[in-house]
Order: structure tokens, then C-alpha cells, then sequence
């Protein structure tokens, strides 16, 4: 692992959970008549290992800029954090920065997305390629405002001599006769030599009614290590979604198939028990973050992250509780009510006899 302080997010995951504490809420929950359970799982991954990645960043017409890029969002929201990536070089506004994926009428490479590879991978080449672009903007401008490239700088979509009012804009820059159009785009691949190892803790607490086996995640703490971070509100939209995700699987999630003829009798979301944002805690999450050293932006891939460390965190939760209490060391997912109810009678069952 090239990076990260495993023990740290550890601690500090139930330091905000108040680990010490969980007795007293345990024996305040059972003068309720239910059980309380807390259980935690620390995990590490490795992503970003899909391969090389091509970006082309061009400038528009009207000065706006446009990335080709063979990566494809499935609700990522890499069109913001690559948008971000240009507008924060250029000094732009990210509305002005157009991003086209995956389209193979324009876009001539590219492996898609999968591995937590997007940012790691084509973040770089769109970030090497928006260098490289300025670049060429600067020896542009260099030639129309009469001075030397290395004393321009690039600030809201215009390119200025440094210390003075003379300037050009990028729409200027584009519409300049005579441009050579090769100095209107630039490209550049990226392929990491090595993964990157993003991890975390997550740590549930769990409340089970005994009476019915229903299972409410009552806290929910999350402290993960992703590196570099691009955008803190995308990156906490996808440990959220991914943590919901690993819930589901815990508590009902199931595909069910007919034992007579192989039928899948879960084929509709009618029948297929997603979960809702009612079945979820509020999260806290926090990051904990240690740069990456494979890759120039430090990035750590974070797509399946929440859905890696919820679902054996939720289970050992619920497990503990029923150990404590019944001394049940196992139960399979989902841990649907049915499936906990049954559990406790047949405990309770053997120890009648």
C-alpha cells in the first residue's frame, strides 16, 4: 500500500460513535424491550488499475472549452469534477467547460469506467492535457499581444501580460486569423504504474425488536481515506449511495428463485426490496485523507468504497447484538425480519426444552 493511517480512521470512527459508551445505550435500549448492536468492518481496496486514459481538452469558438474523454458517467458526476479540473486552471467559470463522454464519433479511445479508475486515470490526462493547452494558448497570444510566453498568465478566460491592462480572450484567441488550429487543442494519455488503495472504517449501530425481528440502523459513522479529494459534495454523494447500497444487501436485498422450476420470482421492483431513504441512517462521514503517490493528482479511487465497508459492518452489528443477547453467532443476508424472528424463536425454542 503505497499510503494511508489505518489506525486512524479506526479511532477516530469510534471516537465519533461513542464506542465506550455503547453499554449504557445498549441497557437503556433494553428496558425498551430491544436489542442494541454495534459492529464496525475497516476495509482497503484496489482500484484505478483499468489501463491508459485519453483526454483531448480544445478550445471553442467562443472561447469556451471542451473535454473528449472515453471515460462514461453512470452517476459519478464526472462531468462536474472533470469540468472542475479545466475551470480551475483556466480561471474559468465550470459552465463554460463542456465535457463529452464516451461518444465514439468523436472519441477515438477509451476503456469506459469501472475500477474507480475515472479520476485517477483521466482525471491526470485531463489535467496534463489542460497544461498542455495553456501552453499553446500562451505561445498564441504570445505572438498577438508582442511579448514572451513566460509573461503571460491565464486568468477568466483571458490571457494577460502580467502587471498590465493588455490582454486577449480566448475568443479572441480562437477566431485570431492564421491560428494554427493544432494549437487550439492538446491531448495526453495517463496509465498508473501501480493502483491506488483508497480505505476506511465504518462503524454501525443497530436496534432489533425482538417481537418482530425489525432492524432500525439507529447510528452510522464513516471515516475513509480517499487522498487527494476533487469535490468533497460529489465524493459524499457516492459514499452515501454506495453505503445505502451495502444496507440493502444486508437487510433485503435477495434474488429469489422458485425451488420448482428455477423461476426468478423477484424480476420487478415490486417483488426486489430496494432500499429507501427511510431505511437509512442519517450518515456521518468524515475523511481522513492521505495523499496517493501513484498517480500526479494524489486522487484515490472512491466509487464503490461505501458499498464495500456498509454491508459487513451492518452485519456484524446485528450480530453482536443477538450474541450478546442470544448468544446467535450467524445469520445469512439479508437479515430480513423473517429471517431474525425465526432466529430468536429457534433460540428461544431450544432453550425451553
Amino acid at each position: 500500500y503505497d499510503s494511508g493511517d489505518f489506525a486512524a480512521h479506526l479511532k477516530r470512527a469510534m471516537d465519533i460513535a461513542e464506542w465506550k459508551d455503547f453499554p449504557k445505550r445498549a441497557k437503556a435500549a433494553k428496558k425498551h424491550g430491544l436489542v442494541r448492536g454495534i459492529g464496525l468492518a475497516s476495509y482497503v481496496e484496489v482500484c484505478g488499475t483499468m489501463g491508459e486514459e485519453t483526454a483531448r481538452v480544445q478550445l471553442d469558438p467562443n472561447g469556451d472549452v471542451s473535454v473528449l474523454i472515453g471515460t462514461q458517467s453512470s452517476g459519478q458526476g464526472h462531468q462536474t469534477a472533470y469540468a472542475q479540473i479545466v475551470a480551475e486552471q483556466f480561471g474559468l467559470l465550470p459552465e463554460r467547460v463542456h465535457v463529452f463522454q464516451g461518444d465514439t464519433d468523436m472519441i477515438a479511445t477509451g476503456l469506459g469506467t469501472g475500477g474507480s479508475s475515472s479520476i485517477p486515470t483521466g482525471g491526470v490526462s485531463v489535467e496534463r492535457a489542460t497544461h498542455e493547452l495553456g501552453q499553446h494558448l500562451r505561445d498564441v497570444a504570445a505572438e498577438a499581444l508582442e511579448t514572451s510566453a513566460s509573461d503571460l498568465e491565464i486568468s477568466e478566460g483571458t490571457i494577460r501580460v502580467a502587471g498590465t491592462d493588455r490582454s486577449i480572450s480566448f475568443a479572441d484567441l480562437a477566431k485570431r486569423p492564421g491560428v494554427d488550429p493544432s494549437k487550439l487543442n492538446a491531448s495526453a494519455t495517463f496509465t498508473a504504474a501501480d493502483g491506488t488503495f483508497p480505505n476506511g472504517t465504518h462503524l454501525a449501530e443497530v436496534e432489533i425488536d425482538p417481537a418482530t425481528g425489525f432492524i432500525r440502523v439507529v447510528n452510522y459513522v464513516i471515516v475513509d481515506d480517499f487522498g487527494v479529494t476533487l469535490n468533497p459534495l460529489l465524493l459524499a454523494g457516492q459514499v452515501h449511495g454506495g453505503a445505502m447500497q451495502g444496507i440493502g444487501q444486508a437487510l433485503m436485498e435477495e434474488a429469489v428463485y422458485s425451488a420448482s422450476d428455477g423461476q426468478l420470482q423477484t424480476g420487478t421492483f415490486m417483488d426486489y426490496a430496494l432500499p429507501r431513504a427511510a431505511d437509512g441512517p442519517s450518515f456521518v462521514f468524515e475523511t481522513h485523507n492521505v495523499p496517493c503517490t501513484t498517480n500526479p493528482l494524489g486522487v484515490k479511487g472512491a466509487g464503490e468504497a461505501g458499498a464495500i465497508g456498509s454491508c459487513p459492518a451492518v452485519v456484524n452489528a446485528i450480530i453482536e447484538g443477538l450474541w450478546r443477547e442470544y448468544k446467535i453467532d450467524h445469520i445469512d443476508m439479508p437479515a430480513t425480519p423473517e429471517r431474525v424472528w425465526i432466529a430468536i424463536r429457534e433460540h428461544q425454542r431450544r432453550h425451553s426444552l
